[in-house]
């Protein structure tokens, strides 16, 4: 259960500072550099005790690279979206009841960047926190935290730089999209997982 409720808190922290800076008044460059700070921290925090993925798509990739067991699957990507509807929660009522316009989508460009980042994403976190070659190193978190922070700078404005499934949940709960553009995210995201933990897999074949 330790493992579960580390991904709660990790995921909740994540989507509170999404919901912070971009609900709450920051702007320009600050939203991406708290963000992928957020996930940053976290993941040195809660990496030794869970593997720190706060990301279904992580989760995803790290099960299909076999550095995850098929049970703990399910109750860390339930884990992780309760943790950013949690968070999605505390943002809407600091917001008070204030009235959010969801960002508007064009399919097929926030397809393919979510599909992308979400690539990059998992492919990072695999390399540097699953390899071999790179076992006991000290800059995982920071690697895995610019990749966001890189991911939101590029494409934020295209689709919101989710590259997170929970992400998109919480997002949505809170009024940034439209629930009818929830399977964009979902489609994407658990597209990019997979893809990166299978490329991983090709580009690594000495490394089960």
């Amino acid at each position: 259960m330790n493992k579960y409720i580390t991904e709660l808190i990790g995921t909740f922290y994540l989507v509170l500072t999404i919901g912070g800076t971009v609900l709450l008044g920051a702007a320009g460059v600050i939203p991406p550099l708290a963000i992928g700070s957020a996930l940053m921290v976290m993941v040195y925090a809660g990496g030794h005790i869970s593997g720190g993925h706060y990301n279904p798509a992580v989760t995803l990739g790290v099960w299909i690279r076999g550095r995850l067991a098929g049970k703990d699957v399910l109750p860390y990507m339930a884990f992780q979206v309760i943790g950013a509807l949690l968070a999605a929660a505390v943002v809407r009522y600091f917001k008070a009841g204030t009235a959010t316009v969801p960002m508007t989508l064009r399919a097929g460009p926030a397809l393919v960047d979510e599909f992308l980042f979400t690539f990059a994403l998992v492919y990072v976190v695999l390399n540097v926190a699953t390899a071999k070659a790179t076992s006991g190193n000290s800059f995982y978190g920071l690697a895995i935290g610019f990749t966001v922070m890189v991911g939101a700078f590029a494409v934020g404005s295209i689709s919101g730089g989710a590259f997170n499934p929970a992400v998109a949940v919480g997002t949505t709960a809170m009024g940034l999209v439209g629930w009818n553009r929830l399977w964009i995210f979902l489609i994407a995201n658990f597209a990019g997982g997979a893809a990166a933990a299978f490329t991983f897999r090709a580009l690594n074949p000495a490394d089960p």
